[in-house]
């Protein structure tokens, strides 16, 4: 049984043990599900299988399909993949995991693939680090999981891959391909040719000025670490909504530099709209509470970069009665200790700062 009491697959075989096929392999054999897996990349495969993520896929005929069969491979090679899995009778149902929807399946169909048992998804999880040491079976965890069934697509189908990712905790969304791949390249896939606009001005950077980064720049070039050879399969395979979106985003920032060397108070206003605008833009992004978004208080604590530190203040919220919300920590560079930053509702933030202050932490007034 899963998490919130639903079934799980009995028997899954997962196809690419990279950072999302593995940690889905992990999340089923948390609920108890058989896992078995296959990838061409044999250190890949062993590492995931050393991590208990499941058995190796025999090389034989398999005794009997099985329920689900997840193909956690790049968008230009689901349909090929899908192929060869249906012709080897891997499952009695399929799904991917990759983040463009169009294009693979049209691509499928091209094929001749059987779509009537293929329901093509994607769980909206991840990390800017790649690979099955990077999986975690809690990935997944109340993270929405796009399903993109087509009009061929059986009921029965449709169910098991729902029953599937439910069972790694997640929520799953039924959208159209073409809305889901203009939905992503709006809050996923432009956000992270961005953020690689921005990191790439480091390359040049001075001594002087990445010595004078912050916290603020780490969290807005944070996913461009991610892998780019993994990205420009994505890039390509979304092209065209990605491009939109880019071109609307470099038109505001053409005429926030314009404007900026304009220098007068006018232009400052024009500029301060487009500051406002993205104000605006990111309250409305769901969080803890879904889509009504909660103001929170921030109590700020200077904390020795030292063991159990965290897991004290933790504890003395709990003795407050205080529900920590979020935090986030930035470390002075070159001295053992960082400034710790707990978001709380605001009528408890009072609260939590005396307790702190009387157990000897530094909580600024």
């Amino acid at each position: 049984m899963s998490a919130e009491g639903g079934a799980v697959p009995g028997r899954v075989v997962i196809v690419g043990t990279g950072l999302i096929g593995t940690s889905i392999a992990l999340a089923l054999r948390e609920r108890g599900a058989e896992v078995l897996l296959t990838d061409r990349d044999e250190g890949a495969l062993a590492l995931a299988v050393e991590l208990g993520a499941g058995d190796p896929l025999p090389s034989g005929a398999q005794a009997a399909p099985a329920d689900v069969a997840v193909l956690a491979v790049p968008p230009a090679a689901v349909a090929v993949t899908l192929l060869d899995a249906q012709k080897r009778g891997l499952a009695r149902v399929y799904t991917d995991v990759a983040s463009v929807k169009a294009l693979p399946l049209a691509q499928a169909a091209e094929l001749g693939c059987d779509l009537s048992v293929f329901v093509a998804g994607h769980p909206l999880a991840g990390s800017e680090r790649s690979g099955p040491a990077a999986a975690r079976f809690d990935l997944f965890l109340g993270r929405p999981w796009a399903l993109c069934p087509t009009d061929a697509a059986t009921p029965g189908a449709v169910a098991a891959v729902t029953e599937l990712a439910r069972a790694c905790g997640a929520e799953t969304v039924v959208v159209p391909a073409d809305e889901h791949d203009r939905a992503v390249a709006l809050v996923s896939h432009a956000p992270h040719v961005v953020s690689a606009a921005v990191a790439a001005r480091f390359t040049g950077a001075d001594d002087t000025a990445l010595g004078l980064a912050g916290q603020g720049v780490r969290d807005v070039t944070r996913i461009a670490a991610s892998d780019p050879r993994l990205w420009i399969g994505i890039l390509s395979a979304n092209a065209a909504p990605v491009a939109a979106v880019l071109e609307s985003v470099a038109t505001d920032l053409a005429v926030a530099a314009s404007l900026l060397r304009d220098g007068s108070d006018g232009a400052a206003a024009h500029v301060a709209d487009l500051l406002l605008r993205g104000n605006a833009g990111r309250s409305r992004l769901p969080g803890k509470y879904g889509d009504g978004a909660k103001e929170f208080a921030t109590v700020s604590v200077v904390i020795p970069d030292r063991p159990g530190e965290l897991a004290m203040i933790f504890q003395a919220a709990g003795v407050a009665g205080v529900n920590i919300e979020d935090v986030t920590i930035e470390h002075a560079r070159g001295r053992p200790l960082g400034v710790l930053e707990i978001a709380v509702r605001p009528e408890a933030a009072g609260k939590l700062a005396d307790e702190l202050r009387s157990r000897g932490w530094s909580v600024p007034r």
